[in-house]
């Protein structure tokens, strides 16, 4: 076969932008820290990228729902605490006014006291957190006791629920109609309206002991399954948290570059390059190249 000078010259050129092609992609690896930068460059790696990433932006959205499932879990724990710390000082007032010494001026200062802390619990039972009333069900755009004490939430309110992994969603309510019921507004008006009644003796107003025991005791209930469920929750975020570790080693073990190889890649096809350009240099004509300078 006849080898003549245009095809010398041709082969030089293919070569060399070969080796351009080869350069320009360990520069995109060095640039961007990935082994591909176009599907096209690895189609089974950047289908297993697409998988992975799926995977990285599940976990990513369930650390977002834990945020919010801790966000409705901790202010619930916060309000029924303090509910609790008002009932406690309810019965500790109307233990103190059941004793039959209390004259009916102190007893009327008792009854104040009471009906500011009952007051206190209709606040806490329309506890709102980032504009949701958090003690109202699935109904939260509406207060769920009016200024009265009279309870106006629906009945058989529907648990809230969270997807917290895949698979798995947690009730982050309590059961309102327990820890804030009608009964309890009825009860603490009704042990207001005896102390400003004249006539009630002590063993009437002994009689709302038991009343408050009973709702302090549905207050603690809920608090204590809370807390169970929050146990649950931590256990959850801690696995989620481990899942999003696993996730973003296999995403980047799938598509990082191995920059040490890399480099070392470049720097040999640079070489590759510098022999090319000489053998280029020596095959065209001397005069030709003086002539191109």
């Amino acid at each position: 076969m006849r080898v003549t000078q245009s095809m010398l010259t041709g082969n030089m050129l293919r070569n060399l932008s070969q080796s351009y092609q080869r350069m320009g992609k360990y520069q995109d690896q060095l640039s961007t820290g990935k082994r591909i930068t176009k599907p096209s460059d690895d189609p089974v790696v950047a289908m297993k990228g697409m998988e992975y990433r799926t995977d990285l932006t599940e976990v990513e959205q369930f650390k977002r729902n834990l945020s919010e499932v801790n966000s409705w879990m901790e202010n619930s724990d916060a309000a029924l605490d303090e509910a609790g710390q008002v009932l406690h000082r309810v019965r500790e007032l109307t233990v103190q006014a059941s004793n039959g010494t209390y004259e009916d001026s102190q007893r009327g200062a008792i009854a104040d006291e009471i009906g500011q802390l009952r007051d206190h619990l209709i606040n806490i039972a329309n506890t709102k957190v980032a504009g949701k009333y958090i003690f109202n069900g699935t109904d939260t755009t509406n207060a769920p006791v009016n200024a009265d004490g009279i309870v106006v939430r629906p009945n058989g309110t529907e648990a809230i629920k969270i997807e917290v992994s895949k698979g798995i969603k947690l009730k982050v309510n309590i059961d309102e109609d327990k820890a804030f019921s009608q009964d309890l507004f009825d009860d603490l008006q009704g042990l207001v309206d005896e102390l400003n009644n004249a006539g009630s003796s002590g063993e009437q107003l002994n009689a709302f002991i038991g009343k408050v025991d009973s709702h302090l005791d549905e207050v603690v209930s809920e608090r204590a399954e809370l807390g169970a469920r929050y146990n649950r929750v931590e256990m959850v975020q801690d696995r989620v948290a481990e899942q999003e570790v696993i996730a973003n080693r296999i995403l980047s073990d799938n598509e990082d570059a191995d920059m040490e190889r890399v480099i070392i890649d470049l720097k040999t096809q640079e070489s590759v390059h510098r022999a090319a350009l000489a053998a280029g240099a020596r095959i065209i004509q001397p005069t030709l190249m003086d002539f191109l300078r």
